[in-house]
């Protein structure tokens, strides 16, 4: 089972923010956060129910223009209905996705780049409006598949860690590279499935970073650390955790950032609202405009 137990202690001097895998200081006052973490193993089949077509019913509808026939006006209100059907459908997809755990962050996000084609139609019921005489309605019934299309030469980003493997009490860096100009997010997803941003943060809340240029975080001159350790209430010999990187080609409200006590902003694992939210604006967004990497390390005793 997974225990997740939050213990506020106020620091005068440095404080510091736990989080499982990475103890975080700052020169700053917030509130101290303990996670006792125990593993887990999530088997979903949900994957599987994803790739699946499925059946979902539209409607669509078109005003006559003055210069436009009926026959154009009826393909516009179908193909409004088949628009409509293809998001439906998306939405389906996704949700087949992101009803276990914020903790799927962790995974490979290529479904959040999922579109829809529609394999067969029928009409179910069509005619111009009773009130309306110049408003045309289709309703229709849509098998719709996921296609997942091809990113081509779009934004790419690299990621990796100084250390995977790391003793308590070690320092760790994080070192990215993205060939655009772009925005960056980073989490840090813990082994009971609960998320912390780090970056950007309620200290570094800018994360524009440049094309082709090396970087690291914490920078140098930052006075956030990261450092793994475990906490006094922790038995096992090892942890795992991962580190995730979302770019994107614009600056993107991807997820809630409301900054209330300590310096990040941190998910719960049992909640599926953080992966819902952002799995939709992925989807938003063109595939060739946001990338992500994930890596993963451990800590020992």
């Amino acid at each position: 089972m997974i225990l997740l137990s939050v213990i506020p202690a106020v620091c005068k001097r440095e404080s510091s923010l736990d989080i499982p895998g990475f103890r975080v200081k700052h020169g700053m006052t917030t509130k101290k956060w303990f996670l006792i973490v125990a593993m887990i193993l999530i088997v979903t089949s949900s994957s599987f129910a994803a790739d699946n077509p499925v059946w979902v019913e539209s409607d669509g509808e078109a005003v006559m223009g003055e210069i436009e026939t009926q026959k154009e006006v009826k393909e516009r209100a179908k193909i409004d209905a088949q628009n409509k059907a293809v998001q439906k459908a998306v939405g389906a997809f996704i949700r087949s996705h992101t009803l276990v755990s914020n903790a799927q962050l962790a995974e490979d996000l290529v479904y959040a780049s999922v579109r829809g084609k529609i394999e067969r139609s029928n009409v179910i019921k069509e005619g111009w409006d009773a009130k309306d005489r110049n408003l045309y309605r289709v309703k229709l019934k849509a098998l719709v598949k996921p296609v997942y299309p091809e990113k081509g030469e779009g934004i790419s980003v690299k990621l990796s860690l100084s250390k995977t493997v790391l003793k308590e009490g070690d320092e760790v860096k994080i070192f990215f590279q993205t060939n655009r100009n772009c925005y960056v997010y980073i989490f840090s997803i813990a082994a009971d499935g609960s998320v912390t941003v780090l970056l950007p943060n309620s200290i570094n809340r800018d994360n524009f970073v440049g094309a082709g240029k090396a970087y690291d975080f914490p920078t140098p001159e930052s006075k956030i650390k990261l450092k793994a350790m475990f906490l006094p209430d922790f038995k096992g010999k090892s942890a795992e955790e991962r580190i995730k990187i979302i770019v994107t080609n614009k600056k993107e409200e991807l997820i809630s950032l409301g900054f209330q006590e300590g310096a990040f902003k941190v998910y719960d694992a049992k909640s599926t609202g953080m992966i819902s939210d952002l799995i939709k604006r992925l989807n938003q967004l063109e595939p060739a405009d946001w990338a992500e990497a994930t890596v993963s390390f451990k800590i020992e005793r």
